[in-house]
């Protein structure tokens, strides 16, 4: 449950909730580290102490750190108002910018750092037989760009759009497979079974900080895309 590698870029705290899985990651100094846990359910219990052991196992404090980071969504409802509501307390406290970031972008980075993939199609379960849905290209530097909008809709609508083949898919929404393929859209290989992590999302998060692309605490917004709904910020300490 606990990782250290060498890494030498901003002191960011990355917290993710959105899935199944629950994961927080930390870069401080020339180390990150992560705690994972897939244990569903569990996640309001678990996130908090999971960010202090990583806190202390670094030696620091919040106010230390540049900026925290969290998978916006798309994803679980109440995973990503668990995130949303633990990042924006501690953002607050400490008075750091926060780095929203898409869940599925989070997924392709993975496929990317597991696999080798760069053209990917991310897609998380939505419930009510629907997926969450994008496609990205992955550059060399492991840059993740979208390659059209993120999406919500029944698997048969899901479209690869414009990119680049091969393509890959990630994520719990190829689940699906056989009715997505059914429109054509077949990658060579898809990964099911990854759930996003924190780790890729402090990568990610690291890009975006370098440049500026950071809000406000007050201004943490999940992002659900079901019915196209963003919610409003979220009134501080909820």
């Amino acid at each position: 449950m606990h990782n250290t590698t060498q890494a030498a870029e901003g002191s960011i705290l990355a917290i993710d909730t959105s899935s199944d899985a629950c994961s927080v990651a930390l870069s401080y100094g020339s180390e990150t580290r992560h705690r994972y846990t897939d244990e569903p359910r569990k996640h309001a219990e678990w996130v908090l102490p999971m960010v202090d052991g990583l806190l202390s196992d670094a030696g620091i404090s919040l106010k230390q750190l540049d900026a925290i980071a969290f998978a916006r969504g798309p994803g679980s409802f109440t995973g990503l108002r668990i995130a949303a509501g633990v990042v924006q307390g501690l953002a607050l406290g400490a008075d750091l910018p926060v780095v929203p970031i898409s869940t599925l972008a989070v997924l392709a980075h993975q496929g990317y750092r597991v696999h080798g993939w760069k053209s990917i199609m991310a897609a998380l379960d939505a419930r009510m037989g629907e997926v969450y849905w994008g496609c990205f290209h992955v550059s060399g530097f492991g840059d993740v760009i979208a390659v059209g909008e993120e999406q919500v809709c029944v698997p048969h609508q899901v479209q690869p759009g414009t990119l680049a083949v091969p393509a890959y898919g990630v994520g719990g929404g190829w689940i699906y497979q056989q009715q997505i393929e059914s429109t054509g859209s077949l990658p060579v290989k898809t990964d099911a079974a990854m759930l996003p992590h924190a780790t890729d999302l402090l990568c990610l998060a690291q890009t975006q900080w370098r440049q500026g692309h950071t809000v406000d605490a007050t201004q943490v917004v999940p992002v659900y895309l079901r019915n196209n709904v963003a919610a409003k910020p979220m009134p501080p300490g909820k």
